[in-house]
């Protein structure tokens, strides 16, 4: 659960839930975490480029990192140096990660950057099924640049809570991921 009061704040506070014998309950204490640089947007307002992190429920079912393997139940990607997430509108392949040999969009996300904020992550399933050109893609929970960043639309939290959250997870159990502020989740749930 990633949720803030305030539509176009980046700050958000993250909550680590789980369902046992019909219950909610913390798996482990809420911590803080970052999103787009405008907040939140509405259900079905988010567009590629508005610097805003979609609101919605979504599965998690990749994580990926840069090591060639790490402690987590998920499927996992290593992401090597020719590995891109195509963010070009206009590509047959938008929202899709690819090899830089097998596509032709102008734009993308290099999954092995040179900083380590993708050193950690997991896909969020926003717009992969289906993908709808220009509603927003790339949409990860990943390292932060640090407290009082940003991101372009993404998740993002210290490595040590992510690692915690790749670890934790199991897709057994379907894990999915609720965005939005405080009001918008609410409508989500009921």
């Amino acid at each position: 659960l990633a949720t803030n009061n305030c539509p176009s704040s980046s700050a958000i506070i993250i909550y680590s839930l789980e369902k046992k014998d019909g219950q909610w309950r913390k798996f482990t204490e809420s911590f803080g975490g970052v999103i787009g640089r405008n907040g939140f947007a509405e259900p079905a307002e988010k567009r590629e480029g508005d610097g805003k992190s979609p609101s919605g429920i979504f599965p998690l079912k990749t994580a990926f990192g840069y090591d060639e393997a790490i402690r987590t139940k998920m499927l996992y990607r290593q992401a090597l140096p020719d590995d891109l997430w195509v963010d070009d509108v206009n590509a047959a392949d938008y929202n899709r990660w690819v090899k830089k040999s097998d596509t032709k969009a102008n734009s993308y996300e290099n999954m092995k950057r040179d900083d380590d904020l993708y050193k950690y992550g997991l896909v969020i399933e926003y717009n992969t099924n289906p993908v709808i050109p220009g509603h927003g893609s790339a949409i990860f929970l990943h390292v932060w640049k640090g407290d009082g960043s940003s991101t372009s639309g993404c998740v993002a939290t210290s490595e040590d809570n992510v690692v915690k959250i790749l670890g934790w997870l199991d897709p057994e159990k379907l894990p999915l991921i609720i965005m939005g502020t405080e009001s918008t989740i609410e409508r989500l749930i009921q």
